[in-house]
């Protein structure tokens, strides 16, 4: 099957041919978004990893999924309310620190972030981090936020990748069922789940559509071979796994994987 693919991607995209993202770093090994899943995904090959940020108490941007510490560590409480002096103590599984996202940046300088900002304060100090670190070309920023994508739009312009908020996904669904729908090009992927409370996102159209318009489809969470499979026939530019070894065999056997 051939669909158009962009011409003109972000540096961010660049990557031969789809780009598997590690998704927490690998969240079914039960360590998700530590320094030791993220490493394990890097030894696996893996150069673009998935991961969600919140802001301490104090400012500090760390790399944890929910709002508060309590279903993956041994600490307790809502991080926003937290200093890091104590969330640096929380261990997720019971063995693995809480990671801020400055240390994942040094620490793996060839691997490309995906970064969902999970609450507003931590927009700002994931965009000041991105400045001093030069880290422009390493980081992709999405959130389930219209508002919080617009502003990082705004306040970061064309340097930095970023996704669709839910408003340009459905614009882009829209389209692609050929209906009247503005679509804004200023994101460089549309980042969607498979279907959506059983209504199906992820069809030819909308990769077509997608692809019509410059845009990257990013599909999550996908760990099922079969499903992975399906994805890829289906022309997406990148698939997000719990499983990464599932996914790994899965572009081997097909030969795409980079």
């Amino acid at each position: 099957m051939s669909l158009t693919t962009p011409a003109k991607r972000h540096p961010y995209l660049d990557h031969p041919g789809p780009i598997p993202f590690a998704h927490r770093g690998g969240a079914a090994d039960g360590i998700e978004n530590t320094v030791a899943q993220f490493r394990r995904a890097v030894e696996m090959g893996y150069r673009y990893i998935e991961t969600d940020v919140h802001a301490t108490a104090d400012g500090r941007l760390v790399a944890f999924h929910d709002s508060t510490l309590d279903r993956v560590s041994d600490g307790a409480g809502r991080i926003a309310d937290l200093p890091w002096e104590d969330v640096r103590h929380a261990r997720v599984g019971g063995r693995e620190p809480v990671p801020l996202f400055e240390e994942l940046l040094d620490t793996f300088p060839e691997v490309r972030w995906n970064v969902d900002v999970k609450a507003e304060p931590a927009l700002r100090p994931l965009l000041d981090l991105i400045e001093r670190t030069d880290a422009w070309d390493r980081v992709c920023v999405g959130s389930f936020s219209e508002a919080r994508v617009l502003r990082a739009q705004r306040l970061a312009g064309p340097r930095l990748a970023t996704s669709f908020g839910t408003r340009g996904v459905l614009s882009l669904r829209l389209r692609s069922w050929g209906l009247p729908a503005a679509v804004r090009r200023s994101a460089v992927a549309a980042q969607v789940p498979e279907a959506q409370s059983g209504v199906p996102v992820v069809d030819q159209r909308f990769v077509r559509a997608a692809h019509a318009r410059g845009l990257h489809v990013h599909v999550w969470t996908v760990n099922e071979p079969e499903r992975m499979h399906r994805l890829l026939d289906l022309g997406v530019d990148g698939i997000m796994t719990d499983h990464i070894d599932t996914l790994r065999k899965v572009m081997e056997d097909r030969g795409v994987w980079a």
